[in-house]
């Protein structure tokens, strides 16, 4: 599975950070920051949460 963000639609609302501190965080400026983008079975639920809280929609499971 991969995770990715649409640059343009996200917002900076970390909520998906919180949901998903092992994928992702927000650096100094409240950009999204992907740690690593493969989402391995044991984060797939944590990724999923991340995007199910995106209140933009910017994040994607594939």
């Amino acid at each position: 599975m991969k995770l990715t963000v649409n640059r343009d639609r996200c917002e900076g609302y970390g909520l998906c950070a919180e949901a998903a501190p092992d994928l992702m965080h927000l650096d100094d400026d409240g950009e999204l920051v992907l740690d690593r983008d493969d989402v391995s079975p044991e984060s797939s639920v944590d990724a999923e949460s991340a995007v199910r809280v995106c209140p933009v929609a910017a994040l994607k499971v594939q």
